[in-house]
């Protein structure tokens, strides 16, 4: 049986309700085979993910960033979960070793495949800034991303909750193995 991870800040109505909708879509009649865990940002560990075979994301977007707590995530796991920084210590897409080659981060996360992932994030006036900041330390993991990016300004209506349902049943339906 896969894994499908769901690490959420929800903080807000909107949100819940775009979390709501990942979780309805992921946990469809029409996916067999998959176990979806919802975990709170501030909650997920290293052994959430490393036991995952897909992640998703969710945040709200917080003056021009992602929420403090899905920084946290990534600030508690980052390494442990195969992240990669370069010589400057910023993220990188890989490292360069003692002898000069270079390893890429996203090259093994224990079974040879790049885990896939699927972000959404929720924003009264922008969500640009916590878009970029979240693919940017992304792009520095084992994750590939499997789905566009679901950016919801505003009110979240029927349209955003069908979105995110589609990105839930998406994300799940990769994970099968």
């Amino acid at each position: 049986m896969s894994t499908l991870l769901v690490v959420h800040h929800s903080p807000t109505r909107s949100v819940r309700a775009l979390t709501d909708a990942v979780l309805a879509g992921a946990r469809d009649d029409a996916l067999e085979g998959v176990t979806v865990r919802a975990v709170s940002a501030l909650e997920a560990t290293a052994a959430d993910v490393l036991g995952a075979d897909g992640i998703v994301l969710g945040t709200s977007a917080n003056f021009g960033y992602m929420s403090g707590a899905l920084k946290h995530f990534f600030d508690s796991t980052f390494l442990e979960i195969g992240g990669s920084l370069d010589d400057g210590g910023t993220a990188g897409a890989g490292t360069t070793t003692g002898t000069g080659s270079t390893t890429d981060a996203t090259a093994d996360t224990g079974s040879g495949r790049r885990v896939p992932f699927g972000l959404y994030v929720h924003g009264r006036y922008d969500t640009e800034g916590a878009v970029r900041s979240v693919l940017s330390i992304a792009g520095a993991l084992p994750w590939r991303q499997s789905a566009d990016v679901l950016s919801v300004l505003g009110e979240v209506d029927g349209r955003d909750e069908a979105a995110a349902y589609e990105l839930g049943g998406t994300i799940a339906a990769l994970t099968i193995t």
